[in-house]
Order: structure tokens, then C-alpha cells, then sequence
């Protein structure tokens, strides 16, 4: 029988009555709304001034109680040093300026802090999640025995997948086993690889074609491979590579998987939030003949770090590979129509993820977000067109998605210079990266945040700054 209890005891400082409650929320709420309404006229970036900030937060915490306005203040003051990756400026990397409908759902989310490892015990939040994750199968073409499971990021799902196909195709024996990437092919891959049992020497490094992986090349280095008593069991296609937004050809990849008995792998981590657009969907094609697909919508749905997302064709080979169980677990018995997350991936311990996708999917709804990537594919273009027409910049590659490389007409020494002085002035903040062997500036607009004006603007400091190293 219910009983009221009271459950706000004053004496308790671990758990505040309502109007504390209320307090520290309207508290939250206004340094958001702040935070916000001035995000576009913040600086791109704040370096070297945090050193006594740093040395004052390295404190270990007071045994009494603190002031939560004033810790609300050291946080406010600690998060203006460094990278603002949250505004327009940030056009560096795969921008994630976090949603703030995407926010909000996980403060929710982690207020209530149900746990969706296993189904029985939250099948409501878990078909949320669940529903969330059918719908982007769909959209990547895979069939009805698909399914997914929400990670922290691109890394820990590449794990999952890399541990899936090692234990569908190999097996208990891991020895003479081999697996494909390419020279731009995210590192994350071969650590998992490591993590996964496997040796340095496994991970085949197949030649490139027009910076994408040669189909013809990687049957060659397979049939090389089995010919030397090796056994190659995972190809690794990349929908985005993290230096230069280049595509792999996927449909023959997906091709030459199947017909050589390969697990295929499609990291599309940066790519997949492009498959909601026509362009993107072209681009992408051969994407549904994956095995498994990760896709990180903190990268391409503009939302908080920490949220990646891992696609399997057959919901029952991430079981197989993770499944596990315990006498303590007797009490449950499973749901047939919902996932038990914790048997699909490593974690066991794990929070409702579903919350920061659902929300934001609902709320503003798929086409919100269709026609804001369709504004970043627009950006790129006008970002390549702009900066190919300057004598000075040469602009090698025209973007498959978003990412644009470039480079000054000089030495490397020069194009380094070009970037501290762009990002030098705290307007914009580019990264760099290495390609055949020399040094460009890289240049990716996709933060929900940055709109053409503001792109216009940060391409006319580039001009700016190029001239002006150009007459030293």
C-alpha cells in the first residue's frame, strides 16, 4: 500500500527541497540563456591565459557545503578558455555546437537516471530509443533484422564492430587474421583492432586511388593475403574521411566483401547524418551493403559530444560477439519485441541515450534537419568556389561533403603561419592535417550555428591573411 513519506529532509544536503530545486534552475537556465543569445560574439578560441584558472580548479573539493552560484561562476569562467566549439567560428574538425533541445533532454534523462541496459526493466525509454534506432536503419537501407545501439562516440562503436565481425568470421581463432583500411582511414579502427586481441600486423594498409580506397588494389592485397595463408575477414569503407570528407567507393567495396566472405564496415561517423539528404543519399550509395555502419550524430545532427551510434544488418551477430550473464540476473527474463543494450555492445553499465535523439527528432521534426545539412552541402560549395578563385590559395579537391582542404601557393612552413594568423585573431578557428605529405588548412562548416553570412566573413579573413603573408 502507498504511503506518503517525506522525502525532503532539511538535514539532508543531498537532497534539496523544492524551492532549491527551483533556485538552482533558474540559475541553470539564465547562464544558458546567456550563453546562447551571446554565442555568436564570442571569440573562436581562447588560449594561454588559463594558467592560474587551472591551478585554482586542481583544488580538491571542501569537506562543507559550496555556493551554487559561485561554483555556476567557476564553471562559466573555466569554459571560456580553450576551443569554443559551440559557436560559428569553430569550422575546425567536425563541428558539434549541441542542440540545445538535445541538452535538455539529458538533463531530463539524467534527472530521472533509468537504466536501459536491459529492456524489462525501462521498455517504455527503451522502444524510444529502440524507435529512434529502427527508423535510422531504414534510412540506411538495411533490412528488418537490423538494429542499433546508441554508444558515447564513433570510437566505442567501432569497437563493437570490430568485435562483432572478428567473432562471426573468426571465431576463438584470431591467428594469420587480417583486416583493410586505407592510409585515411580513421585511426580508431586499428585501436580497435589492438583492444580487440588483434596485432599490429593484421591491419593491411591498401593503396588509394584519388585519396579513396582502390577496390581493384584491395582484391589483389585479399587474394595476396589468403595465397600466403592468411586470413582476411574485415573491409573497412569510410563515408567521410576525417582529413578531407572523401567517400570510399562503397558499392564496390560492398561488392568485393561479399564476394570474398568479409565482414563490411562503412564508417560513416562523420558522413551518415548526409543520408537524410538527396545529395547526401547519392553520395553515400552503396552504404546499405554494410554489416555494420557507425554514424556519430554529434558530428552531423548537431548534437552534444558523446553521442555515436552503431547500425548491424543482423541484430543477432552483435549478440553473439557481447552477450553475457550472471546468477545475479536470474530475475530477468527479456523482452522478445525490445534489445537488451547491454548484450549488443561492451557496456553494462549504461544511462537512457535514447533521450538526446528522441527529443530533438520530435521536436523540430526529420525535416529541420534535412534542410540544415542541405545548408552545410551549400557552404561547402561556396567555401570551394570562393577560395579556388583566389591566385593565391591553392584548392585541390572539390568536397565530397563539407570538408574543404587548402593551402597558400608556399612551403609548409608558410601554410603554418597562415593558420596561427587566421586563428590568431579569434574570429575563426580552422585545423590543419597532412596529406600526400604536405601541410593544409581545413575548413569544415557544419555547426548548426554557422550560416553563410558568417562563412562570407570568415572566407574574406582568409583572403586577408593570405595577402598579407604573401608580401612578407
Amino acid at each position: 500500500m502507498h504511503t506518503d513519506i517525506e522525502t525532503n529532509d532539511a538535514k539532508n544536503p543531498l537532497e534539496p527541497d523544492r524551492a532549491s530545486i527551483e533556485r538552482m534552475g533558474r540559475a541553470v537556465i539564465d547562464r544558458i540563456a546567456d550563453f546562447v543569445d551571446g554565442v555568436h560574439r564570442t571569440p573562436a578560441g581562447r588560449f594561454g591565459a588559463s594558467d592560474a584558472l587551472v591551478k585554482q580548479l586542481l583544488r580538491p573539493p571542501p569537506e562543507g557545503q559550496g555556493d551554487f552560484p559561485a561554483l555556476l561562476d567557476a564553471f562559466h569562467a573555466a569554459a571560456e578558455h580553450g576551443l569554443d566549439t559551440a559557436g560559428p567560428g569553430y569550422l575546425a574538425y567536425f563541428p558539434a555546437g549541441g542542440l540545445i533541445s538535445s541538452a535538455f533532454a539529458e538533463l531530463v534523462a539524467q534527472t530521472y537516471n533509468r537504466y536501459t541496459a536491459v529492456a524489462e526493466l525501462a521498455p517504455a525509454l527503451v522502444a524510444m530509443e529502440h524507435g529512434i534506432l529502427r527508423w535510422l536503419c531504414d534510412q540506411f537501407g538495411l533490412p528488418s533484422s537490423a538494429t542499433g545501439l546508441v554508444t558515447t562516440g564513433g570510437s566505442l562503436a567501432t569497437l563493437a564492430a570490430v568485435v562483432a565481425a572478428r567473432h562471426d568470421r573468426l571465431g576463438e581463432d584470431l591467428a594469420r587474421s587480417t583486416l583493410y583500411v586505407t592510409e585515411h582511414t580513421h585511426y580508431c579502427v586499428g585501436k580497435a583492432a589492438r583492444i580487440a586481441g588483434l596485432p599490429a600486423s593484421s591491419v593491411r594498409l591498401v593503396p588509394t586511388r584519388g585519396l579513396r580506397m582502390d577496390p581493384d588494389a584491395a582484391a589483389r592485397l585479399i587474394t595476396a593475403d589468403r595465397t600466403r595463408g592468411l586470413r582476411p575477414f574485415l573491409l573497412v569503407g569510410t563515408a567521410g574521411t576525417t582529413s578531407t570528407g572523401t567517400i570510399d567507393p562503397l558499392p564496390e567495396l560492398g561488392t568485393l566483401a561479399r564476394k570474398e566472405r568479409l565482414w563490411f564496415h562503412v564508417d560513416a561517423a562523420y558522413g551518415g547524418g548526409f543520408q537524410l539528404t538527396d545529395r547526401g543519399r547519392a553520395s553515400l550509395a552503396g552504404i546499405e551493403k554494410a554489416d555494420s555502419i557507425v554514424f556519430d550524430p554529434h558530428k552531423s545532427l548537431f548534437l552534444p559530444y558523446g553521442t555515436g551510434v552503431l547500425l548491424a544488418r543482423d541484430a543477432r551477430t552483435l549478440h553473439a560477439a557481447h552477450a553475457g550473464g550472471g546468477d545475479y540476473l536470474q530475475d530477468l527474463t527479456g523482452l522478445d519485441e525490445l534489445p537488451d543494450y547491454g548484450h549488443l555492445g561492451p557496456e553494462l553499465t549504461r544511462e537512457f541515450r535514447g533521450m538526446r535523439l528522441w527529443l530533438p527528432l520530435h521536436l523540430h521534426g526529420v525535416g529541420a534537419f534535412r534542410e540544415a545539412l542541405d545548408e552545410k552541402l551549400d557552404l561547402a560549395r561556396l567555401a570551394y568556389r570562393d577560395l579556388a578563385s583566389d591566385p593565391l590559395l591553392d584548392v585541390p579537391w572539390e568536397p565530397d561533403l563539407t570538408v574543404v582542404v587548402f593551402r597558400m601557393r608556399a612551403d609548409d612552413a608558410t601554410n603554418q603561419r597562415f593558420l596561427e594568423r587566421i586563428n590568431g585573431t579569434g574570429q575563426a578557428f580552422l585545423s590543419s592535417t597532412r596529406v600526400c605529405e604536405r601541410f593544409y588548412l581545413r575548413l569544415n562548416a557544419t555547426s548548426h550555428r554557422t550560416h553563410a553570412p558568417y562563412l562570407r566573413q570568415a572566407l574574406a579573413l582568409i583572403h586577408a591573411c593570405a595577402r598579407d603573408l604573401a608580401r612578407t
